[in-house]
């Protein structure tokens, strides 16, 4: 019975591995098809490659991490050096997690192994962060394994720790879908889903509707809100308790089961429902956690813009409002990013603890979160509270801060005045894989939006005069190369001026501005 079952969960993993390698073998002939030269950005993988001495090596190596960027990432340049060295490294970096284990790839969080780890040195928190980011990589074999191990790689059965944080996992992976078009992966991916969110149900729904979690198991510890053992609702949970509800309602209808879709569909709309009238406070006009209570926690944090990160509230009803704390200094606006709290809060970075501190130092799991949501803002909502200059800056904050001794750095968390990284020196927090920058600078900077269709749809959230030039090139998108680039005197790529959107090395759309652009 063993063998069976270490073959069924081996079977998916090499179908949907052949299944969606094919493109992989396209991108190898398609340089007439790209307007950038992969070997003009080599050297900062060999800049990299000397910021250290390697002592943690998985599967890629750093002596491999120049090859396996060349087949499998999309090509970036602007002529903001820090931006385009950030998008290079994120990259360098987020290989340096790829792990080889016997039931798969897997993609870790911390590089050095963690007690609460599960096996394989894994942890979910960052789960859904993984697939935003490498749903990007051309070989989707390593993200899509890692999905197979957290719900199939224990003889067949989930992790035992994949409920130690919450999750957004379907919702990722219907987003995943958006981008490579595997139905069949994600649909064989349903029932897993499926039994997921009962399990998440059964272990944190309340009777009122609303999930709770304990701040530290959604990753979270040290919060203004509540703490490790309290039962409170946040908008996180909730908000990703919505968001996979929806996912589930459009995978049941992509298989034709109506009554599962309508099932899942009432799920997400009720939740919708509770998190606006129940976690938004008229006073302070934010989503705010829920008390065991049944209290407002009274604090605004920066997990109150989550709801946006998947659409959730309504349009045309106030709540945009909210989004003028991110300009406010008294809100979350600091020297080095969003905070995680108001900094105008009496209690604003109190505890002290020198670990987790999530009452205000900045995290970038939460800098992603939120540059998500103010790109999905920006875009599918009619709104005046912020613009591209709000974004950009944020982007830009998001940029400085990633560096530590004067070398290009991802970690934990760091203070929001100073950008000195918390635990910069300690070797557990180098390359710390959670959180995104490179779905960010794709589809909030450059601006594609993955949608369901074949029309390419580009909104580029960067001021109109703020460069000249940029070009995002060899995006694998739906089975086709992609380039997006802006050339406003039209002297730097003589493809023409303005921007320009092209599909296998032909233009699909175009426009004299920066705005938003949809191919026929």
């Amino acid at each position: 019975m063993n063998k069976i079952k270490s073959l069924l969960l081996v079977l998916p993993v090499l179908i949907a591995g052949c299944k969606s390698s094919e493109p992989v073998s396209e991108v190898k002939t398609t340089e007439s098809k790209t307007v950038l030269q992969a070997d003009d950005f080599k050297h900062y993988v060999d800049y990299f490659n000397r910021m250290e001495k390697e002592n943690i090596a998985k599967a890629v190596p750093n002596d491999s991490a120049w090859s396996w960027m060349k087949t499998n990432i999309p090509l970036f340049e602007c002529p903001q050096d820090n931006f385009e060295e950030m998008y290079y490294f994120r990259w360098w970096s987020l290989r340096k997690h790829i792990t080889d284990t016997p039931v798969g790839y897997a993609i870790t969080e911390f590089l050095v192994d963690r007690s609460y780890a599960d096996k394989y040195n894994l942890i979910a928190c960052a789960l859904g962060h993984h697939i935003y980011e490498f749903r990007w990589a051309h070989d989707p074999k390593y993200i899509e394994q890692n999905v197979h191990v957290w719900y199939r790689g224990n003889e067949g059965k989930p992790m035992g720790k994949l409920h130690k944080f919450s999750s957004w996992t379907a919702d990722a992976l219907y987003n995943m879908y958006l981008v490579n078009k595997d139905e069949y992966y994600l649909l064989d991916m349903y029932p897993d889903m499926v039994a997921d969110y009962a399990a998440w149900e059964n272990e944190r729904q309340n009777p009122n509707g609303l999930f709770w979690q304990h701040d530290v198991k959604d990753g979270m510890e040290e919060s203004l809100s509540g703490g490790r053992r309290v039962q409170n609702m946040r908008p996180t949970i909730n908000s990703y308790m919505y968001a996979n509800a929806k996912a589930l309602s459009t995978m049941a209808r992509m298989k034709g089961d109506s009554e599962q879709s309508v099932y899942f569909d009432k799920k997400a709309k009720t939740l919708k429902g509770l998190v606006e009238t129940k976690l938004w406070n008229t006073d302070h006009e934010f989503f705010e956690t829920l008390t065991e209570k049944d209290t407002s926690s009274q604090v605004r944090e920066a997990i109150g813009f989550i709801p946006w990160y998947f659409n959730l509230p309504s349009e045309n009803k106030g709540f945009e409002v909210a989004w003028e704390q991110v300009k406010d200094e008294g809100g979350f606006l600091a020297p080095y990013g969003l905070t995680t709290a108001e900094r105008r809060h009496p209690r604003f970075r109190t505890h002290g603890t020198g670990t987790c501190e999530w009452d205000g130092a900045v995290w970038p799991f939460a800098s992603a979160q939120t540059l998500t949501a103010m790109a999905n803002l920006l875009n599918n909502y009619n709104q005046e509270v912020v613009g591209k200059v709000d974004y950009f800056t944020q982007m830009n904050l998001y940029v400085e801060s990633q560096y530590h001794r004067g070398r290009p750095y991802i970690g934990e968390y760091l203070d929001e005045v100073t950008g000195y990284w918390l635990m910069g020196d300690r070797e557990r927090s180098y390359y710390y894989n959670h959180s995104t920058f490179n779905d960010l600078m794709i589809t909030g900077l450059v601006g594609l939006r993955p949608r369901a269709d074949e029309k390419i749809e580009v909104n580029p959230l960067i001021p109109q005069d703020k460069w000249d030039w940029f070009c995002l090139d060899n995006v694998l998108y739906h089975g086709d190369i992609i380039t997006i680039l802006w050339d406003k005197t039209g002297e730097k790529y003589h493809k023409g001026q303005g921007l320009r959107v092209f599909r296998n090395g032909k233009e699909v759309a175009s426009s004299s501005k920066l705005e938003k652009v949809i191919s026929e």
